[in-house]
Formats: C-alpha cells, sequence, structure tokens
C-alpha cells in the first residue's frame, strides 16, 4: 500500500533496505523523567503468557494502578506519545479509522483538531466545541462529568495508506508495510486494517467512552470509523501479573519501562526517517481463544501447552514465576520437559512490548454473522469417558480472547518471525484463532505548544 517516497534528511535513512535491529546504535529523544521512570515495574500483558519476550524475564512487581489512585492524570505530552511507557489501565477501546481527506494539509488540520481534543481531556476538561453542532447544541455531553481522568491515554498511530495522500513530503517509515499472511489466519476484514489507530486507555470504562465520544465528533469530514475493539484487564489481589482468560499470568517477561531495555526494544531505530524519532510501530491482532476446548482440557496438559503452570505462572522447570525457563533439562526418560512445541520455547528470544487486553463479545460475533462464524464448523469438545450425548450449552459459539497489542521498532525481527514460529509448530495453535490483524506506526510525542504528527505534517 506505501508508495516509494525519497529519502528523508535523516543521514542514515535512503533507499537501501531496512536492516534488522542487530547492530545498530540507537540515537533517540531523551526519555523525560515523569514519563517513563515513574512507571518502574508495571505489568503489561501479552499473550504469550509472558514469554512473546526475551526468555530472561523482568520481574514485574507493581500492580495495575487502579480507579481513583492519586495519579489519575497523565499528560499526553513529551518526546513519546503517553499510553506506550504508561502503567497498564484497566480499560481499552481501540479504534481504527479511514481517512476521508486526500491531502497532507486537510490530515494535518485533523491532527491538530485532535491535538486540542487530547490535550482537554486528558486533564478532565470537557472538549472543546464542534463548529459542525448547531446552535444550542453542544461537544459536552456530561457523561464523564465528575468523574476523574482516570489515567486516560490516547495513543494515535497511522497506516500505510497515509502515506499516499496527496502533498505528503515525508516518506514512510522503513518497516511500515501490510503483514503477511499466517498460516491458520482466518482473518476478517471488519476488524482489519485502518489509515488511523486510536488507543483509547483508562482506569474508568466509563472515561474510556467518554473519550471515544469526544474523538468521533472530530471526525465527520475527516476519517470514518473502520472497526472498534474493546477489552479490560484486572489486577490479582495484592497485585501481580494479570491472567489472560485461559487463567495464564500473561505479561511476565516485558522489559521493564525505563529500563535500557525498554528503549532498545520499543522506540524508532536511528535507520528510520528523522520525522519518526520517537515513535514506535503497533501490532495488532485479535486472537479469538477456544475456551470450551481449554476448560476441558486436564491441567498438567495445559501446562505442557505453554511450558508454565497456570498455577503461579512458573515454568515448568522453576518454581517461582520469574524463574529463568531451563530448555535444556529433560526429563528421566529423556523426554524435555518443556516440549519444542510448547508455546515459550517457540516464541523465545523475540522481545516486544505487550500491552494487551482481554475481550468478551459473548454471542454478539454468532449472532451478527461474524467471520469466522463460530456456527460453521462446531468445535469438537473432550468429555470425561462415559459422558451421555448431549445438547452443548453454546459455549463452542462465544467470541472472547485476547485483544493482543506489541509495540516494538522492528516488527521484521520482532513479531513477524515470533508469529511465524507459532503458525509452523505450536500446541497453543490449537486453542486459539487470528480473526483480526493491522499494523500502525505510532506518532512521536508532542509538546504543549505543538501537535500530534508535527513532524510528519509540519
Amino acid at each position: 500500500m506505501t508508495s516509494p517516497a525519497a529519502p528523508d534528511s535523516h543521514p542514515s535513512a535512503g533507499d537501501a533496505p531496512a536492516p534488522g535491529r542487530d547492530g545498530l546504535r540507537l540515537s533517540r529523544r531523551a526519555l523525560l523523567g515523569s514519563a517513563l521512570v515513574s512507571v518502574g515495574g508495571a505489568a503489561a500483558a501479552g499473550f504469550a503468557a509472558g514469554n512473546l519476550a526475551d526468555d530472561r524475564g523482568s520481574p514485574l512487581a507493581e500492580p495495575l494502578v487502579t480507579a481513583n489512585s492519586s495519579a489519575d492524570l497523565v499528560s499526553p505530552h513529551g518526546a513519546h506519545q503517553a499510553g506506550i511507557a504508561t502503567p497498564q489501565q484497566t480499560h481499552a477501546t481501540l479504534v481504527a479509522a479511514d481517512l476521508a481527506v486526500k491531502d497532507a494539509t486537510s490530515l494535518r488540520r485533523f491532527l491538530i483538531d485532535l491535538s486540542n481534543t487530547l490535550s482537554r481531556i486528558a486533564r478532565g476538561e470537557e472538549p472543546p466545541p464542534s463548529p459542525m453542532y448547531p446552535k444550542g447544541a453542544a461537544t459536552p455531553t456530561d457523561f464523564a462529568a465528575d468523574l476523574s481522568p482516570a489515567r486516560l491515554t490516547v495513543t494515535v498511530g497511522v497506516g500505510p495508506g497515509v502515506f499516499d495522500l496527496a502533498g505528503m513530503t515525508r516518506p514512510a517509515p522503513r518497516r511500515l508495510r501490510p503483514l503477511p499472511a499466517f498460516t491458520g489466519d482466518r482473518l476478517d476484514p471488519h476488524w482489519s486494517g485502518g489509515d488511523l489507530i486510536f488507543q483509547i486507555c483508562a482506569d474508568d470504562a466509563q472515561v474510556v467512552s467518554a473519550a471515544m465520544r469526544a474523538l468521533r465528533a472530530r471526525m465527520p469530514g475527516y476519517a470514518v470509523i473502520r472497526w472498534t475493539q474493546s477489552g479490560f484487564l484486572s489486577a490479582p489481589q495484592g497485585g501481580g501479573t494479570p491472567r489472560n482468560m485461559f487463567g495464564q499470568k500473561d505479561g511476565t517477561s516485558n522489559p521493564r519501562p525505563g529500563s535500557p531495555e525498554f528503549g532498545d526494544v520499543v522506540w524508532a531505530l536511528p535507520d528510520e526517517p528523522a520525522w519518526f524519532d520517537g515513535g514506535s510501530y503497533l501490532v495488532f491482532r485479535k486472537i479469538r481463544m477456544r475456551t470450551a476446548n481449554w476448560d476441558l482440557t486436564a491441567r498438567d496438559k495445559q501446562d505442557a501447552v505453554i511450558g508454565r503452570r497456570r498455577s503461579d505462572g512458573s515454568p515448568l522447570t522453576g518454581t517461582k514465576e520469574f524463574d529463568e525457563p531451563d530448555f535444556i533439562a529433560t526429563t528421566a526418560d529423556g523426554a524435555d520437559v518443556i516440549a519444542s512445541d510448547a508455546h515459550i520455547r517457540r516464541v523465545r528470544g523475540f522481545s516486544m512490548l505487550r500491552r494487551s487486553y482481554n475481550y468478551d463479545y459473548g454471542f454478539l460475533t454468532a449472532t451478527a454473522g461474524g467471520s469466522p462464524d463460530p456456527f460453521e464448523h462446531p468445535e469438537d469438545h473432550p468429555h470425561a469417558p462415559g459422558t451421555e450425548d448431549h445438547h452443548h450449552g453454546g459455549h463452542g459459539k462465544l467470541d472472547v480472547g485476547l485483544l493482543f497489542c506489541a509495540f516494538g521498532n522492528d516488527p521484521d525481527s520482532q513479531f513477524i518471525p515470533a508469529q511465524r514460529r507459532m503458525a509452523e509448530q505450536d500446541r497453543l495453535s490449537a486453542f486459539i484463532q487470528h480473526t483480526g490483524s493491522a499494523i500502525f506506526a505510532i506518532l512521536p510525542g508532542f509538546a504543549e505548544d505543538g501537535y500530534l504528527g508535527d513532524t510528519l505534517v509540519p
């Protein structure tokens, strides 16, 4: 989708193929202290039970911050956008949109308007009035009146098609291209792709909904919503790593915000166009989880599928969640303790920041004729010997799972090879189904006197 573009003024940006991450010396904007170092050990969930990252592990001791905490304001300004290194909130809505404008100048006007709106609602203020509202109507809805901002963040990215706009002078980020097809994908175009992405997160679901409503009010004439997805995440009592819909601890090995590893994994590499300095990439995958099959699978077999114990998240070769997995260990009969097709073995070594959310849409997809159609191939479930024939309760038609969100600076050496290894041979693949997919370049941060995308469309 992305057309060829002239080299940017960045000394390392040109027409040569984008190199891998190895050997690149990072040169990024200075990290803002308040934006990163304060997020310490916040858990950020991903699908791989904590192992779509380096298998060394990074203890994330601090729990998710809950609503009504004293830290209810997150500044939208800085070298990087909020909502990436920010400690993960408990509610999220992802909104993808297609541009209605045809030129870069119109995109600039839209981004300036969005920036003004985001700056206000992040402070808990009403959004600015819209010139499109008739006399007597007002943009403020009072839907979130008297509510805390609940650490609201809105993170904005652009898809490959944006760089085809007339008058666009900046080159596309070097790794921004549609994701390849993966074996086993059953993608629905109704929740895939898009020119723009808005990741809206907060510790209050009503605040998230109000923010989405405020953004939607700015879109007429500029963009049309393509799809939305909403999710949630709860902190365990006493803190710790959240669990996904399979009951697995999820996010154990994420890089720690503020650490050198985090910067090396997430923020744009120095060979990117200069305007993209401080940006990142977001890979989105909607992953339906076959919870009926999973729930009827014995606990020890579930643990073998992942390579970790469901009870406490520890690897099968350890006793604690953050113990390093031992991929050499064998049983008395010579078999690998962590099987060759166990999930954590298949995806080891691919480091990225997973900031995912659980979702539960119940029967909405099935009854709305969604694709893939859960009615098309009724699921077979294992049952105990002697179980009488019976009508299933419909649990095979449920659409529940994970809104997988992975931030990184090189999808070509992070998400894509990890997903290919999963598709080739991973026990977990029998229990999941990828039904949505998209990739975006997350814009760099902006200053209080600037606007989102001020380096892209100055």
